[in-house]
């Protein structure tokens, strides 16, 4: 079995969304593994990882704009580590999660013809990291 792990480096803008899918596309293809799993890990505690459509960029607004709305930056959050926009943001990627599985197949990422890889930034602006991990034969 082959395992191999990337770090990848980004810089964001305030509830940015940061499309992710070519690179780690040409990654798992560089890795040469044909069978297998794709892991994307996000170690920040105010940005989460989605899969989503790509076709209309006004979804991604629509995206923030409902966590924002379900999660809202308010001051009565019981923790506040720095600031009432950190706080929602702990709960926000929380919520959306920080990693995602993927399966690779024929030596592709096995994603929906309209689906892409996404960094969503809820604090920001922050230079941050991401890494894949591809294992498989």
């Amino acid at each position: 079995m082959k395992i191999e792990l990337k770090k990848f480096n980004i810089e964001t803008k305030f509830n940015d969304v940061v499309k992710l899918t070519d690179d780690i596309k040409a990654f798992v293809e560089s890795t040469g593994v044909k069978e297998g799993q794709c892991i994307i890990f996000n170690p920040h505690t105010t940005a989460g990882l989605t899969i989503t459509s790509f076709w209309d960029p006004n979804g991604f607004e629509d995206i923030q704009n409902e966590v924002c709305r379900l999660i809202p930056t308010r001051i009565d959050f019981k923790h506040q580590h720095d600031t009432p926009t950190d706080a929602a943001g702990h709960v926000k990627s929380t919520l959306i999660g920080v990693d995602l599985p993927l399966i690779i197949h024929d030596g592709k990422l096995l994603l929906g013809s309209s689906q892409g890889i996404y960094f969503l930034e809820f604090d920001g602006p922050r230079k941050r990291s991401f890494y894949v991990q591809v294992m498989g034969e």
